[in-house]
Formats: C-alpha cells, sequence, structure tokens
C-alpha cells in the first residue's frame, strides 16, 4: 500500500475542486513543475488511490432526478465482495463504509422512478447483500 504525502493530498484535493483542470493550472496551484504533477497523477491512478474523473454538479441542477440514500446491511465478511458489484451501478453516486447496524451507505441519484427501482432492485439482489432501508431525499434545506 501506497503512503501518501501533503502533496498527493494536495493534488487530490484540488482535482476533487476542478477534475478537469489541465495540469498546468495544477502545477500552478501547487507550486510544481508539470512533470511533477503528471508523475504524481500517473502513480495515483495506477495505484488506486483515483479511480477515475467524473463531473460534478450542484443538488439542485437537475430538479428531476430522484436522490436517496439507502443503508445496506452485508453478510459476515463480504463487504469487500458487495463494495466491488455496487460501484459498478452509475446511479451510486457514493458508497461508505459505516458502524452500527448498518455496513454501508449508499447515495442514489436516478434520472426517474423506474431507474430508481432498478437500482434498489440490483443493490438487493447482490450476492451478500442481506437487507436495506431507503430513504427518498425530499429537498435540500
Amino acid at each position: 500500500m501506497h503512503i501518501y504525502d501533503a502533496l498527493d493530498r494536495r493534488l487530490i484535493a484540488a482535482l476533487r475542486e476542478d477534475g478537469r483542470a489541465p495540469i498546468s493550472k495544477l502545477a500552478t496551484i501547487l507550486g510544481v513543475s508539470r512533470a511533477t504533477v503528471q508523475s504524481r497523477l500517473d502513480r495515483l491512478v495506477e495505484s488506486g488511490a483515483i479511480l477515475g474523473f467524473t463531473v460534478r454538479f450542484r443538488q439542485d441542477y437537475d430538479t428531476e432526478a430522484i436522490r436517496a440514500v439507502m443503508l445496506i446491511e452485508v453478510a459476515g465478511r463480504s463487504t469487500t465482495a458487495v463494495i466491488k458489484q455496487l460501484r459498478g451501478l452509475p446511479e451510486l453516486q457514493s458508497l461508505h463504509t459505516t458502524n452500527g447496524a448498518w455496513d454501508l451507505v449508499a447515495e442514489i441519484r436516478a434520472a426517474s422512478l423506474s431507474d430508481f427501482d432498478r437500482v434498489l432492485r440490483e443493490v438487493r439482489m447482490a450476492e451478500g447483500v442481506l437487507n436495506s432501508e431507503t430513504s427518498i431525499l425530499l429537498s435540500s434545506v
């Protein structure tokens, strides 16, 4: 396992702010050369610290989307296998391990109720998932 230093963490933070930032802009922000940024970025991708690049948008931008939080109970020691299965669902905006009665918390964003229903079915049918509870997010306050 790779140990990430302060520069790695600053690079990840900069990418969280703007995942489309050019290498030259990242180099300026971090105060290092473009070659340093490129080699660090390559290493972060190779190590699996960065899984991919995506677009982020405001929560209220897509008012038609169905947003929800799903609590998931996993059988025994199958959490890693379940996580691998669930990462393939593009509607899962994020997936978190947690403590307490539930093992995982998923943030879901679906374009329609039928897509939302399909995602719930796919999560519940995943091998190792014992139980789930889902709450649709109605409005942000």
